[in-house]
């Protein structure tokens, strides 16, 4: 069965908005306060999730549209599973090993220029090494990594696959 480029990006779409929507019931609805690195997490599923909505609605017919989106999309989601990964690793280390807690992000995009935000969010702290949330044994990061990666894999398939010619294109 061949699913058309439309099809897979309007699925992208819908696993962006179910993540989202996920991650925004645990923090209004759970209580769960998200870390810094939650919220660069939830950059990349959007980035993934925007550009997906953009490929949909514009539906090119042509290969190299199709995988310049698909390329974007690996970008965006890239950036999920690489901060998700790291908060993985953030939460799997020993307790003296683990980063003291900073100023909340808010305060550091007031104070601070973008590129020592990216590095102190990236460098993780004490509020990310925090485990408030399982779900068969696995912390949210997990669940987040395995998820992204799943993501990741229909992106990098959507950028190697061949494409079906829609039947409104033939000639």
């Amino acid at each position: 069965m061949q699913w058309s480029y439309r099809f897979v990006s309007g699925v992208l779409v819908l696993a962006s908005i179910i993540g989202m929507t996920f991650a925004l019931y645990l923090e209004h609805v759970v209580g769960l306060e998200p870390c810094p690195l939650c919220i660069f997490q939830r950059v990349g599923l959007m980035t993934m999730g925007i550009v997906a909505l953009i490929a949909f609605v514009h539906n090119p017919i042509s290969n190299a549209m199709n995988r310049c989106y698909a390329m974007l999309t690996i970008l965006g989601i890239l950036w999920s599973v690489g901060v998700a990964a790291r908060h993985v690793w953030i939460q799997t280390l020993p307790p003296d090993q683990i980063p003291s807690c900073g100023p909340g992000l808010n305060y550091l995009i007031d104070t601070l220029p973008l590129k020592t935000i990216m590095q102190q969010v990236l460098q993780g702290s004490g509020e990310c090494a925090a485990i408030d949330w399982t779900f068969w044994g696995l912390a949210l990061p997990v669940w987040s990594l395995i998820f992204f990666s799943f993501l990741l894999l229909i992106c990098l398939w959507q950028i190697f696959r061949a494409y079906p010619m829609p039947n409104n294109y033939s000639k």
